[in-house]
């Protein structure tokens, strides 16, 4: 059972990756088709049951050795299909007769060694290179018009093999000659072609180059080129008319002497060419440097050299730079190429663009040279420069320039530096991925409009610093900036770049001052999120501003508890967030909280509470101040009654004497009586509750209507609570409509509602039973001897 299940996951397992692997493969396109991407999946066939809509379909770099009909015969829909760096020995292009739509056909860097001729009608690129094919090519070619791009290799080379190719108008031909054995041709003027791309081989026995026909060609791309080959071009370039199309020549992976490369340059400056391009050229000689060519009028635009390498070491630098500063071209590239200096034109250059990036330059560069004159774009990118006043005193020279590209050097500056005097029509300024420091704000050229600081050690913009009006771009990106600075020196701000930064929050000038900004670059910052970076989001939810990368790289970095929280999902109340707003909702608050309470007060009669409170306190600590402990403590009566004057004729006639009979076994407290004189009414009231073990509460709608009998109540429940004893006794005389018992009466109507009272029966049957249930209620044996005595003492005050 164990196996089975494992047997289950396995299968599951399985099925889910091959569904994932799909969905990953194949994904629609833009046409409502689909691309599938099966590259370097270590395939050794096509994959079958593909989507029948699928338009481009990679299966380059993996271990397909065979192809058919059937693999692509369903996809009538296919346009793209590479089948590049695979072992596929041989192919008949009949397997796409079916795929009528397909226009782009990648066969390179497999093994073949025959292919079987088909005309695919639509094939636009068609690429065999880097395989084992031999020459005749299929006559079919020919038959395929819309061909644009077609890349071939061949091993062997015969008079008329390109013969197929005459009809055809090519925009470009690659020719993979790196392997070729044989060659028995005497010209290759057979095919049309707009740009003819060789690749040459190394044997020098093949004079490719004197062989081909160049009166059709716009562009001329050589590859692997040696000095022979070398000669080859300069013997065609001398013999090329000023009729030809020939406007592009580029030579690669070339590998000479300088006197040949100054020897091409004055048959280049000859001929049609506009557009010379070198790359990765290979100096193998430079002691014999030969003289500065004639650099004539001439129809050459630009020169560019990338990736130069030099084999000798010691060489008159001067003369090597001579060779490009008396150039009379208007744009010169020379990258990569271990250069430590260039020379100043000895007379105005025609110079409009110089791209000398990746060498070794320095701040001696175009020191007081005033022959650039025409110079709009200047690169020095990734070069050895650290004197920013050197730089800006080089443009100053230099009256048209308008883009400058100083990013990676070792610029500095420093606030004691003196001499920033930049080019007065400088507007695009690259100083990214230096040394610089808030400082540089005091040296930038006034007219700049795009400014790019990026990646350098700036934390904060000084106030005082020159005023960039027309500054309409400004990147910070990658500096040491906490907040998101304020734009007072930048009145035409549009952009600002401040991602990568340690920013906490925008600062209260940013809101100020940056009205005219409208587009913010802040990812990967450090977010406080506050109610200042509050205002922040909403400038974006009102679209005033623009946050570019939101909203996946605005999070959360601090308090802790929001940490990698979307700043678009924090959210803080406007109460919090408004002082004046705040200060006034509590000013309500508190103003209504009063009225609440001073309602409840009256309503409830807290004040007449707080005042009894108060004076049984006083009065409590007078006693206690005043009277032996002996007598304080005592109980000397039975009962207490508390009554209204108006219900006095029943209490003086029915109540008192009904209790108090002849024997003296109950003793009771009455006011007129026992009250001391002296004394005040609430001090004589606590006090005779007191020394009473009961308290008897004659009931009616007069008691109601009594202020004392509300006093006598209040002390004696305030006992009742202090003391935890049952000593109320609630004797109802008349009934006493709910109605009419005053609100702050509410003690009396909680007991009335809790407690058990005595009713006065109207039947005078009952009285009997009446008068028992009440002496029974409050009959307690007194000791004697101490009672009688401090009843004398008592008595004795009162008289």
């Amino acid at each position: 059972m164990t196996k089975t299940r494992s047997l289950r996951t396995k299968n599951f397992i399985c099925v889910c990756i091959c569904i994932i692997t799909f969905y990953h493969s194949v994904v629609p396109s833009v046409e409502n088709g689909y691309t599938a991407d099966y590259s370097k999946r270590f395939l050794e066939a096509v994959p079958k049951n593909l989507p029948a809509d699928t338009m481009g379909l990679d299966l380059s770099q993996n271990s397909i050795c065979e192809v058919g009909t059937s693999d692509f015969n369903y996809l009538s829909k296919l346009r793209i299909l590479k089948l590049a760096h695979n072992c596929i020995r041989d192919i008949d292009f009949s397997i796409f007769q079916n795929n009528k739509n397909l226009e782009y056909l990648d066969l390179s860097h497999n093994k073949l060694w025959t292919v079987s001729c088909y005309p695919i009608m639509n094939l636009r690129h068609l690429n065999l290179s880097y395989n084992n094919l031999s020459m005749p090519m299929c006559s079919e070619f020919s038959k395929m018009l819309k061909l644009e791009y077609l890349a071939i290799g061949t091993r062997r080379i015969q008079k008329s093999d390109f013969s197929v190719l005459a009809h055809l108008q090519l925009d470009t031909l690659f020719l993979d000659l790196e392997n070729l054995s044989e060659y028995k041709a005497e010209n290759l003027s057979m095919f049309n072609a707009k740009n003819l791309q060789i690749a040459l081989p190394p044997n020098k026995e093949f004079h490719i180059v004197l062989n081909l026909e160049l009166s059709s060609t716009v562009g001329l791309e050589l590859s692997n080129v040696q000095d022979d080959h070398v000669n080859d071009l300069n013997t065609i370039l001398r013999k090329l008319s000023k009729n030809v199309r020939l406007r592009n020549l580029t030579l690669s992976h070339m590998k000479t002497s300088l006197g040949n490369v100054v020897d091409l340059f004055q048959n280049v400056w000859k001929t049609t060419i506009e557009y010379f391009n070198v790359y990765y050229l290979t100096i193998t000689q430079l002691r014999l440097i030969p003289p500065i060519p004639d650099y004539a009028e001439n129809s050459l635009r630009a020169l560019t050299i990338k990736h130069v390498i030099i084999k000798e070491t010691e060489f008159n630098q001067t003369e090597v730079y001579k060779l490009f500063s008396e150039m009379k071209i208007s744009a010169l590239t020379v990258s990569n190429a271990t250069a430590i200096h260039m020379l100043c034109p000895s007379k105005p250059s025609r110079f409009t663009y110089l791209n000398f990036s990746y060498n070794s330059i320095t701040d001696t560069l175009f020191e007081e040279c005033d022959n650039l004159a025409l110079l709009e774009t200047l690169i020095l990118h990734v070069n050895q420069f650290k004197k920013f006043t050197k730089v800006s005193s080089m443009t100053s020279h230099m009256k048209s320039l308008k883009y400058l590209d100083m990013s990676q050097n070792l610029l500095q500056y420093e606030d004691h530096e003196k001499g920033c005097s930049w080019g007065e029509n400088l507007v695009e300024l690259n100083l990214s991925s230096n040394l610089l420091s808030d400082s540089v704000f005091h040296c930038l050229p006034v007219n700049i409009q795009k400014l790019d600081l990026q990646n350098n050690q700036i934390s904060s913009i000084p106030k005082e610093m020159v005023e960039l009006r027309a500054l309409e771009e400004l990147n910070l990106a990658s500096n040491r900036l906490t907040d998101l600075p304020g734009c007072g020196q930048f009145s035409s701000l549009r952009l600002l770049n401040a991602a990568m930064n340690s920013i906490f929050t925008p600062s209260s000038e940013f809101y100020h001052t940056c009205q005219s900004i409208r587009e913010v670059k802040a990812e990967h910052n450090p977010f406080m999120c506050s109610c200042e970076l509050r205002v922040f989001i909403n400038l974006r939810k009102q679209g005033m501003v623009e946050l570019v990368g939101w909203p996946e790289s605005y999070l959360c970095e601090y308090p802790e508890y929001l940490r990698g929280i979307q700043l678009k999902d924090f959210h803080i109340s406007e109460l919090v967030c408004n002082t004046t707003l705040l200060v006034a909702v509590v000013l309500v608050i508190l103003v209504v909280f009063a009225v609440i309470i001073s309602f409840l007060c009256v309503y409830l009669d807290v004040p007449w509470y707080l005042t009894m409170m108060w004076q049984w306190t006083q009065v409590k600590h007078r006693v206690w101040k005043n009277k032996p402990e002996d007598i304080h403590d005592n109980i000397i009566f039975h009962a207490f009654i508390s009554y209204s004057e108006r219900d006095s004729d029943w209490v003086k006639n029915v109540l008192i004497p009904n209790l108090e009979k002849e024997d003296g076994s109950i003793r009771l407290c009455q006011h007129e009586r026992n009250f001391i004189a002296g004394k005040s009414i609430v001090e004589n009231i606590i006090d005779c509750i007191e020394k009473s073990y009961r308290s008897i509460f004659v009931l009616s709608p007069n008691f109601v209507q009594s202020e004392w009998c509300h006093y006598e109540l209040y002390f004696a429940h305030h006992k009742l609570f202090r003391e935890n004893t049952n000593n109320l006794i609630l004797l109802l005389l008349e009934p006493i409509p709910t109605h009419i018992i005053p609100v702050r009466y509410h003690k009396l109507k909680a007991l009335m509602a809790k407690r058990t009272y005595l009713e006065w029966p109207k039947e005078k049957s009952k009285h009997g039973l009446f008068w028992a249930n009440l002496r029974a209620s409050i009959h307690i044996k007194l000791t004697s001897s101490k009672a009688v005595n401090e009843l004398q003492i008592y008595s004795q005050l009162n008289y």
